[in-house]
């Protein structure tokens, strides 16, 4: 744990969780680099669903700073418009994936409120021990910082500042939350903290954000706050695609249509996973092995 003033060396891929000690305010800021670029150079995407990607992967990210998470927190967008899918992903060993499925042409702006039918949800936990916690994230604000301030007054009954930003080489989010009891003397004092914060926070705009280093942000912002900063953690573009977790996908299929699958193949199935392009061939004997295997009524997980 350190306190600034700091380096001003550009970090990234990484996870910053800090303390604003005279405000009583805890922030998580999260910068992404080369895992961001590893999942938005999967596909061609619009600037603008590019964009709302990068954002939600730092947000997948800036969730977890707060938490005690086992398994991963995902953010998970559907829709009956052209913005079909966006799902985006954080473990508890800090790896990211992400990806989207469109249409053209996809509305401009893309304003979350105006998707039809669209239903976002955060997901927590882990499905093959069997603990998951799911909350519906209300789509009336346009952007995806609005939604989930609105889910954490909702859900936890508590403020919190959130502000993200992605381009083309790197994505930010900073997240800030008022505790009670957070902090010194001084923060249970201070009755104008928090619209301090908010103040300061509304000065920054997105080119600053994705421009500057975590550290020398947070002392730009917040100097005469008293930022203690803790340990980074790092983060890394990361798969949790598995041949078991392909398999049991299958099995779910059932053996009319893996049968039809290796017909139509000349008797083989391939399988490529969308997030990290990783390859899984399956012949005859490998079908037949894993539809007679014991696992075989076992469900399939939801992404792979």
């Amino acid at each position: 744990m350190t306190r600034l003033p700091v380096e001003t060396i550009l970090v990234e891929d990484v996870l910053h969780r800090f303390l604003l000690e005279r405000a009583g305010v805890r922030g998580v800021l999260v910068r992404l680099g080369p895992a961001w670029r590893e999942v938005a150079g999967r596909a061609d995407y619009p600037a603008s669903l590019r964009a709302l990607l990068g954002q939600s992967l730092a947000a997948s990210a800036l969730l977890t700073g707060n938490i005690k998470l086992d398994g991963a927190l995902s953010i998970e967008l559907k829709s009956t418009g052209a913005l079909r899918l966006l799902f985006t992903e954080c473990t508890d060993r800090g790896r990211l994936r992400g990806l989207a499925r469109w249409s053209d042409p996809l509305p401009e702006p893309l304003a979350l409120a105006d998707l039809p039918g669209a239903v976002m949800a955060i997901t927590i936990g882990s499905a093959e021990r069997g603990q998951r916690y799911q909350g519906l994230v209300d789509l009336h604000q346009p952007d995806l910082a609005r939604s989930l301030e609105a889910y954490f007054v909702q859900s936890e009954q508590l403020p919190a500042r959130i502000v993200l930003a992605a381009d083309g080489e790197h994505a930010v989010g900073l997240m800030l939350q008022r505790l009670p009891g957070e902090g010194g003397h001084d923060a249970v004092q201070d009755e104008d903290a928090w619209s301090r914060i908010e103040h300061l926070t509304a000065t920054l705009g997105a080119d600053e954000m994705l421009a500057t280093a975590p550290e020398q942000l947070l002392y730009r912002l917040y100097h005469e706050e008293n930022v203690r900063l803790f340990e980074p953690r790092p983060l890394a573009f990361g798969c949790s695609c598995t041949r078991e977790r392909v398999s049991a996908m299958l099995r779910a299929l059932g053996r009319e249509e893996v049968e039809a699958a290796l017909a139509a193949r000349d008797g083989e199935i391939e399988v490529v996973c969308e997030f990290c392009a990783q390859r899984y061939t399956f012949d005859r004997i490998d079908a037949e092995h894993l539809l007679s295997s014991p696992g075989g009524s076992q469900p399939s997980t939801t992404a792979q």
